[in-house]
């Protein structure tokens, strides 16, 4: 198996391990440390080695912050984990707080006193991140201390070794344009940022700029590293070298000049010294990159990651390869689709989903020559109760079983050569009750209207998030999470800096993927998601129209069960959206599959009976 089923949080590890912080905090004259779910390369999936926050705290979600003081403790959590996080922490131990409503860049105001002195790992921290808390401890003025050794490093005295995963190359068939190309284009960008140096802090940039693929962290096929590219062309790679076999070091020996990590901090030191004018994006570099430079003479420039929207916008072997892989991974999850209907309620339980859809998966990529490489995060598997968690995960203790008259959703995605999937499905145990059915429909209605939207060139994913929400809102009902993450390329699940939500401010470019994945939750009883992934459309003119607009493509290909849709509340356009989707889905992965299972995609694939009266 890709994930493994055991408890993720422990709620027992706060206490003991807070009180050696504490310890280590009052001998160094701190009155507190902050430690972020992140590591030096502020991905959403961390080593072993860098799990801080879970060592610490027993929480092992995606995203948060804790703060330990010499009296009190908090963790910080988004709205996906406001239930998780209560039962993975000592709630005697900390207390909670909203990332969102009140982050630790405003929670430091209205908490620390003059005279404070707050540790923190500048390591861990982006530029962006250090320069607000700075600002919220000078209103109330305590005082952020840069740490040159992160103390939890000091205590946890069984740290696990920095990870080496083996290098591997990722064809141009996949890749659809050569490393020395991309370099050569961003090389080019970096001299119009007006900098000699550009800092590539970000393994996905690196795995695209240089077209390798790694296995250093959980579900994500990336190998951990920096890279510091110069617009004359003279790039260094800073990336532990016994994870490059002979053909590999003689690859990107090509492409740059190879270093140890442990060189990174003095290359940049040697660049600031002979007054280089650096490239850091705030967002993502290391708030100790600035230091570095401006302490030794150099110039920091504020500019994106230069392979970010080049990463972010596909080229046509990168959508040929998604399309690909989205039609081999439908036809795994209809297996899957057919056989759970088959079960008998209350005889499975949520691993024993996971288990199957992943063997799905496994002999679905064996019979195309396509191998599933990993699946591309830990399949949320939420039956009842479990499926209001948005971001649950599944464990040996807390698994129920699928049961009559219940919700199950299933959130799962995988890892192939050719293209990163991730699909949601929620699917009704027995009979489903109305409210469930009209819930279900109203998130439908919202996943069609992302589908069905056209937009003009430079639109936002914050305008029009709304879409997604507006029949939600009309009787209600919302849901705590975005509606759509961008997608890379055999790379990370959710790939910024695309995104449709209330905070995505990036445009919208032909070639971006995006998850679609509006849902409704309530707490207690079940979830609902309906999640498809899509592709932003060339801008093309509208018939009568005045200028040209952009779309979606859909690229997932499964049936959406119509068990739950009240086809009374859809429009006669949302109708014809659904049964052309379910026709396609058909036309697509039906070859694909045989026997008892190519009978139930043709049943659940059916149009719809149009009672719509709009």
């Amino acid at each position: 198996m890709f994930q493994t089923f055991d408890s993720a949080g422990d709620p027992a590890v706060g206490k003991p391990r807070v009180a050696l912080l504490r310890q280590w905090l009052e001998a160094n004259g701190l009155d507190g440390f902050i430690v972020p779910r992140a590591d030096e390369h502020q991905g959403e999936y961390v080593a072993d080695r860098s799990a801080r926050l879970k060592w610490l705290t027993g929480f092992s979600g995606s995203a948060g912050v804790a703060i330990v003081l010499r009296d009190r403790a908090f963790v910080f959590v988004d709205g996906r984990y406001t239930l998780q996080v209560r039962s993975e922490v000592d709630l005697d131990v900390f207390s909670i707080e909203s990332l969102v409503d009140n982050p630790p860049a405003i929670w430091l105001k209205d908490n620390l006193g003059k005279g404070a002195r707050l540790g923190f790992d500048p390591w861990l921290h982006t530029i962006s991140e250090v320069k607000a808390l700075q600002a919220s401890a000078d209103k109330s003025g305590a005082v952020l201390v840069p740490l040159d050794k992160n103390p939890i490093d000091i205590i946890w005295k069984d740290q696990p070794e920095a990870p080496v995963a083996s290098v591997e190359l990722h064809p141009i068939g996949f890749a659809g344009e050569l490393a020395k190309d991309k370099l050569a284009r961003l090389a080019t960008a970096i001299g119009k940022d007006g900098a000699t140096h550009a800092v590539l802090t970000d393994p996905s940039s690196i795995a695209w700029a240089f077209n390798i693929r790694g296995g250093d962290v959980p579900h994500t096929p990336l190998a951990l590293g920096f890279a510091i590219l110069a617009a004359d062309g003279s790039h260094q790679l800073f990336m532990d070298k016994r994870k490059f076999s002979r053909q590999v070091a003689a690859y990107l020996t090509q492409l740059a000049e190879p270093h140890e990590p442990g060189e990174f901090e003095a290359a940049i030191v040697a660049l600031a010294k002979s007054g280089a004018k650096i490239a850091l994006d705030p967002v993502l570099a290391a708030d100790r990159l600035r230091m570095l430079v401006e302490a030794n003479g150099g110039t920091v420039i504020a500019a994106v990651d230069p392979a970010r929207i080049p990463r972010a916008t596909k080229n046509q072997a990168e959508i040929n390869g998604s399309r690909a892989a989205h039609r081999r991974d439908g036809a795994a999850v209809a297996k899957l689709l057919c056989w759970l209907e088959r079960q008998k309620p209350g005889s499975l339980d949520e691993i024993s989903v996971v288990t199957r859809l992943e063997e799905s998966r496994r002999q679905t990529g064996e019979e195309t020559q396509m191998p599933l490489r990993d699946v591309s995060f830990d399949t949320i598997s939420g039956a009842g109760p479990n499926g209001a968690i948005m971001h649950y995960r599944v464990s040996r203790a807390t698994s129920r079983k699928l049961q009559v008259g219940e919700l199950f959703l299933l959130d799962s995605g995988a890892q192939y050569q050719d293209g990163t999937t991730d699909i949601t499905r929620t699917v009704p145990i027995g009979q489903p009750t109305e409210e469930m059915r009209e819930r279900f429909t109203l998130v439908l209605k919202g996943m069609i209207g992302i589908s069905t939207l056209r937009f003009p060139a430079g639109t936002r994913g914050s305008e029009i998030d709304a879409v997604a929400r507006m029949a939600l809102w009309k009787h209600g009902c919302d849901f705590a999470h975005g509606t759509g993450h961008g997608v890379g390329s055999y790379l990370a699940v959710h790939e910024g800096p695309q995104r449709i939500a209330r905070t995505g401010t990036e445009k919208l470019l032909e070639g971006m993927m995006l998850s679609n994945e509006p849902g409704y939750y309530k707490e207690g009883s079940y979830g609902i998601r309906i999640e498809n992934l899509i592709l932003v459309t060339p801008a093309e003119e509208v018939e009568g129209g005045d200028i040209a607009m952009h779309g979606f493509e859909t690229l997932t290909l499964a049936p959406i069960d119509t068990r739950l849709v009240r086809s009374d509340l859809l429009t006669r356009e949302e109708l014809h959206w659904l049964d052309t989707y379910h026709a396609r889905v058909l036309a697509e992965i039906g070859p694909m599959l045989d026997g008892e299972t190519l009978a139930w995609l043709e049943k659940a694939t059916a149009p719809l009976p149009h009672d719509a009266k709009i």
